[in-house]
């Protein structure tokens, strides 16, 4: 028992030493890792790229495309995608009107989170025309019938049509669908169907699918022939945006950017003057504030919506300017006061002077004399204001230098001579639907005033089939 006990001790005291002797070997030995762990930095797995902002604004819609998922192969929407593809410069024109706007509608349809294929909706309704009117008396890019509008609050009167307004419109119409929407449990096909025919043919012919106990979805209820093409439209409208070159459609960049600023306004004002003090295209202007009937600020909101690059300018010329100084006369009377009846007979219309005009520019653009200009206009010198009109005659029939009286306004493009015209290559436009001369100006990369003197007799609004001359660069 004695030596066992002995045994037992020495195995005892052994092992203890052993775990001594281990104890400082094994903390040296994993202090240094510990140390080169603590130098480490730290790795977030969920820290995600700051996403990079499309420079183009189709590039966000798709982005924001939500209507796609769960469609299938759908012979509907074929069909009209097929017309699309077929059909290239619908889209194409459509995208160039709605350039102006569709920056503006996408931020609003975002800031609901609504689906972005909705800023597609004015092209298949309106192909993007402020102006359209259909056959139901609807109109604008929304195409609000009156009754509709009044009741979204676009008022509608002599001056005034807010069915025309870009901002007002375009409020009422997203108060709309989203109403549609909730009252159709969120389900936007059956919103967009109803946009199209009304609230209560769709709610009618879902009632009529309950009671034979057939789906009630959008696709399978029996609705008028123009609402079962448009929701397809749309859809497939879309889907050629997600993928334009495969459908052989070009949509020119548009910049991911506001194309136009509220301008703040507490007087009434003409378009035509407000374009001349801002240096704006005046059918631009007008674009942009379509619902002015009169191209006068009567009966509507007290703002303006003019393009970005020509905001801070207006808004300066607005504090130094008179009331009297932004309304036009309404009659061409005072004009002629005064003036020779010979040379009255020869006055075109009036030639307002923009900024970098000078009076031989205007001479040379119009094929006349810089002295023609001074005698017309009583000038001594040849200094000229911003927003002055100028005397314009017929260099074909020039009439006497009078020796009294004053034409104080007046003028001119000189439509019978040919001008820098003989030198350029004559094309033959036809007008399609939805164009305006800012478009087609703007399409042929030449100037409004150009366009208006090459065809006198266009008028402001473009019929469908109308024939326009226009003069381009070898």
């Amino acid at each position: 028992m004695t030596r066992l006990a002995q045994a037992i001790a020495v195995a005892v005291s052994a092992t203890l030493a052993g775990c001594s002797s281990h104890a400082p070997q094994t903390e040296a030995t994993h202090t240094p890792n510990i140390a080169a762990r603590a130098k480490q930095k730290p790795i977030w797995l969920t820290e995600k790229p700051t996403p990079v902002a499309p420079q183009d604004i189709w590039e966000r819609m798709r982005q924001g495309f939500q209507l796609q998922e769960g469609l299938g192969v759908n012979p509907r929407i074929e069909q009209q995608r097929l017309w699309f593809a077929s059909n290239p410069s619908f889209l194409e024109n459509a995208g160039e009107r709605g350039s102006l706007y569709i920056h503006y509608i996408v931020e609003r349809l975002e800031e609901r989170n609504m689906p972005l294929e909705l800023a597609l909706l004015p092209v298949i309704e309106s192909a993007y025309n402020p102006m359209a009117y259909s056959r139901a008396d609807a109109v604008g890019l929304w195409q609000f019938i009156p009754s509709t509008g009044r009741y979204f609050n676009l008022r509608q009167t002599r001056f005034y049509d807010g069915r025309r307004d870009i901002t007002a419109s375009t409020t009422a119409a997203m108060d709309y669908l989203t109403r549609l929407h909730d009252m159709f449990n969120g389900d936007w096909l059956l919103a967009l169907a109803a946009y199209n025919a009304g609230e209560g043919t769709v709610s009618r012919a879902i009632e009529r699918n309950e009671k034979l106990g057939l789906p009630t979805d959008y696709w399978n209820l029996p609705l008028p022939a123009e609402t079962q093409a448009y929701v397809p439209k749309l859809l497939a409208l879309s889907q050629v945006v997600l993928a334009p070159e495969a459908y052989g459609v070009n949509l020119n960049p548009i910049a991911n950017e506001p194309y136009f600023q509220v301008v703040e306004i507490n007087q009434r004002m003409d378009l035509s003057k407000v374009a001349a003090v801002a240096n704006i295209d005046e059918d631009e202007l007008f674009q942009l504030n379509p619902a002015f009937k009169q191209r006068t600020t009567i009966d509507g909101p007290q703002h303006l919506l003019v393009p970005t690059s020509k905001a801070q300018l207006l808004t300066a010329s607005l504090q130094t300017m008179r009331p009297d100084e932004l309304i036009s006369p309404r009659s061409l009377k005072p004009v002629f006061e005064g003036a020779d009846p010979s040379e009255v007979a020869q006055l075109k219309r009036a030639y307002r002077v923009k900024r970098g005009d000078n009076l031989g520019s205007i001479a040379k653009a119009n094929k006349v004399e810089v002295k023609d200009l001074q005698r017309w206009n009583k000038l001594t010198g040849k200094n000229l204001k911003v927003g002055q009109t100028l005397v314009m005659q017929d260099n074909t029939k020039r009439a006497p230098a009078r020796k009294s009286g004053r034409v104080n306004t007046v003028v001119a493009a000189n439509t019978k001579s040919k001008g820098k015209e003989e030198s350029k290559q004559q094309t033959r436009y036809k007008v399609k639907r939805g164009d305006t001369l800012y478009v087609v100006a703007k399409r042929f990369n030449v100037e409004m005033q150009h366009l208006k003197r090459w065809n006198p007799g266009a008028g402001k609004a473009l019929k469908p089939g109308q024939m326009l001359t226009v003069y381009q660069p070898h």
